[in-house]
């Protein structure tokens, strides 16, 4: 009862915080003031508890963090030690005259008993130490920490965005997020401070040897001028008190240079190191039985000391044989894991975003995207994207490329924004000959659709290649199959791939050329979803985004009017004539266009102004007609090698462009004003009217 009364007296007069004040106080007496003897050794061995107390709690901590205060400690420790080392070369040098019990019996024990008395003998065994203690363990010790320290502070970042990505999606809440973001400050304090106190140990261990000689040298001096000792008494006497001295003071620094290195190796876990040790060390009873066959050769050598190697090998043997009964396997270990526990509430983390851009491929297929198996189609797809990128002027999404097993083994899916565009089979160890060769019953192989542009195609032995260019085909491998497919795609549905992140990043690379125009138009003038719908209707109709600062600058002029997408597109159309015309016919001087005749163009006119943006509104055998003489003249086009050009009315191009997108994709429809002044027309067709060559 007394006893609490005392603890409860200590916890109200807050004494249990006086521990380092008080150690202070001490370290600035044992500056100023003598020590009795019975005094020192009090101190010296507190001094050798101190310092096994702190290298046990480093060894049973089990993350470093668990011991925050060791870098104060350790400074506490060290200046505690060097203290000593003031008070006791005191004493030495003032009473070492008088015989080796004048310092204490500590010190006179390490003299004689640890060294025999002899102080040649002591002063190579303090110079080990010191050699232990200042090349080997501090040295170790402070370059880890000083690596710890610079790996901590960089991947501080880091962290801190994880512990803020699972706050946001819901993983943590505040408080976990508050108490992780405590211990990365706190982690990041202690390395850095392990980084200087590491410092302290390495000092302390160059003045041990600095203060060995110094009392030596002073203990002559004092012992031959002073109290006329003879050169061999003064020897004895001086040096074998310094010697034990330094071995005192060097015994509890090699101990705190252990617990310095301990702690800054220490990797966290939920074990202690010992038990670290003993499970990692001797988990494995097949390294103990090569070790103890290894020592029992050596036991049965001649020469060699036999009984012990033999002992040592036999009990090495015995440990192996009952440990092995507990010893699992990696294989049985992953048997023996328990089933994960099966989720009975679904919450948002179980829905799967949809991939901007999938791959998808048939288990036959997988030796085609595997570059470990020698598969080029991910690179292939890479200059797929490069080239895309370059050519429509945004950068194209990663493909995300993964097998499915529901897919037959030689289909390939490609998909955007989650919805399957294309599909085909592929054949791994043919290739595929596309074109309009030469029939010959000697080629024979797969009759098949080129997946792409849906031309006549035959998958053909690789033996055959050569045989099958000379009768005119094109070969490909499945991967360029691939590849092709896929950029067709990727080009068709460019409109689609273009969103709001792509389109702010196209805004922000403008920003650092034209600043003043970017901040004037988003969102001042005009909100980033119209910017966005202009650009999307510029890509659906094959029009790269490529000359950004012409795009921005006509919205800055024309956004004052009109917010309407469908307008700004035609006055951004206009002013990229050049672009479009450029496209169809670079370098020559003519392009050649189809036209409507007059009466028609009016027709379908009236018809556009009738329904009210709802589309043309004309009899259905007039559009069948249109839409056959369209084709027929695009036919006509395609074979003689020269672009297919429709040239409208500004006001009826966004709806005859809307209707032949997809039944006639190679026709493409212009308005008068989108026609660059440097070119020449050229009709070559009148719809509706007497054709003109």
């Amino acid at each position: 009862m007394n006893i609490l009364n005392l603890k409860r007296l200590i916890s109200e007069l807050h004494l249990t915080g006086l521990g380092a004040p008080f150690l202070v106080l001490l370290m600035l007496v044992m500056m100023v003031l003598p020590i009795p003897t019975i005094g020192l050794d009090l101190l010296f061995t507190f001094n050798i508890a101190l310092s096994l107390i702190v290298l046990l709690v480093t060894v049973y901590s089990t993350r470093p963090l668990e011991f925050s205060s060791f870098p104060t400690v350790l400074l506490v420790a060290t200046m505690l030690r060097l203290s000593l080392n003031i008070a006791s070369t005191r004493v030495v040098l003032l009473e070492g005259h008088t015989g080796t019990a004048s310092a204490g019996q500590v010190i006179e024990s390490f003299g004689n008993f640890v060294i025999g008395g002899n102080y040649a003998v002591g002063f190579v065994v303090f110079a080990i130490l010191v050699i232990i203690n200042f090349m080997v363990v501090t040295k170790g010790a402070g370059r880890v920490s000083e690596v710890s320290a610079r790996f901590v502070l960089d991947a501080m970042p880091g962290k801190q965005m994880a512990i803020d990505a699972d706050l946001n999606a819901g993983l943590v809440d505040q408080e976990e997020a508050r108490r992780r973001r405590a211990d990365i400050a706190n982690e990041a304090d202690f390395y850095g401070s392990m980084d200087g106190a590491s410092k302290f140990v390495k000092g302390d261990a160059i003045a041990g040897l600095l203060i060995l000689f110094i009392n030596i040298i002073g203990g002559f001096a004092i012992g031959v001028g002073q109290h006329d000792l003879t050169f061999g008494e003064a020897a004895h006497n001086y040096t074998l008190l310094t010697i034990g001295d330094g071995l005192v003071a060097q015994i509890p620094s090699l101990l705190l240079s252990m617990g310095t290195a301990i702690i800054v190796t220490r990797v966290s876990s939920a074990e202690d190191m010992g038990q670290q040790i003993s499970i990692q060390l001797f988990k494995d009873p097949r390294a103990i039985v090569i070790t103890a066959a290894l020592i029992g050769l050596l036991g049965i050598v001649p020469g060699m000391p036999n009984l012990v190697f033999l002992a040592l090998a036999a009990m090495l043997g015995v440990y192996a044989y009952y440990s092995r009964a507990t010893y699992q396997t990696p294989e049985e270990i992953i048997e023996d894991e328990p089933l994960p526990e099966l989720k009975t509430d679904l919450s948002w983390d179980d829905i799967r975003s949809t991939d901007i851009l999938g791959l998808e491929v048939g288990f036959g297929l997988i030796p085609l995207v595997d570059t470990r198996q020698g598969g080029k189609l991910p690179d292939r797809i890479k200059a797929v994207r490069r080239k895309l990128t370059e050519e429509l002027g945004f950068l194209i999404h990663s493909v995300h490329i993964r097998d499915n097993l529901e897919l037959p083994p030689t289909r390939y899916r490609i998909s955007i924004l989650g919805v399957t565009e294309g599909e085909a089979d592929l054949y791994p160890d043919k290739e595929m000959a596309i074109g309009t060769g030469v029939e010959s019953s000697s080629l024979k192989g797969i009759v098949t659709k080129d997946p792409a542009y849906g031309m006549d195609a035959i998958w053909i032995r690789v033996d055959q290649r050569d045989y099958a260019q000379s009768l005119g085909y094109t070969v490909v491998d499945p991967g360029t199959v691939i590849a092709t497919h896929m950029s067709k795609l990727l080009s068709q549905h460019a409109g689609s791939l273009l969103g709001h992140e792509e389109v702010q990043a196209l805004l922000d690379s403008l920003g650092k050329t034209a600043p003043r125009l970017v901040e004037d138009l988003v969102p001042k003038m005009l909100p980033l979803p119209t910017v966005v719908k202009v650009l999307q209707n510029l890509l659906d109709e094959g029009i790269p985004v490529r000359d950004m600062r012409t795009i921005a600058e006509t919205l800055a002029e024309k956004g004052t009017n009109t917010q309407n997408a469908e307008e700004l597109t035609a006055a951004v159309r206009v002013s990229l004539r050049r672009q479009i015309t450029g496209q169809l016919a670079s370098f020559e001087e003519t392009l050649p266009v189809i036209t409507l005749d007059a009466e028609l163009e009016k027709l379908c006119l009236d018809s556009v102004a009738s329904e009210h943006a709802g589309g043309l509104g004309i009899e259905p055998g007039l559009a069948e007609r249109l839409y056959q003489s369209l084709a027929d003249s695009v036919q006509r086009q395609e074979m003689s090698g020269e672009p297919a050009v429709l040239l409208v009315s500004p006001k009826l191009r966004p709806w005859l462009a809307g209707m032949v997108r997809h039944t006639i994709p190679l026709l493409k429809v212009l308005a008068y004003n989108e026609i660059a002044e440097t070119k020449r027309l050229k009709v070559i067709a009148n719809i509706g009217g007497e054709a003109t060559a």
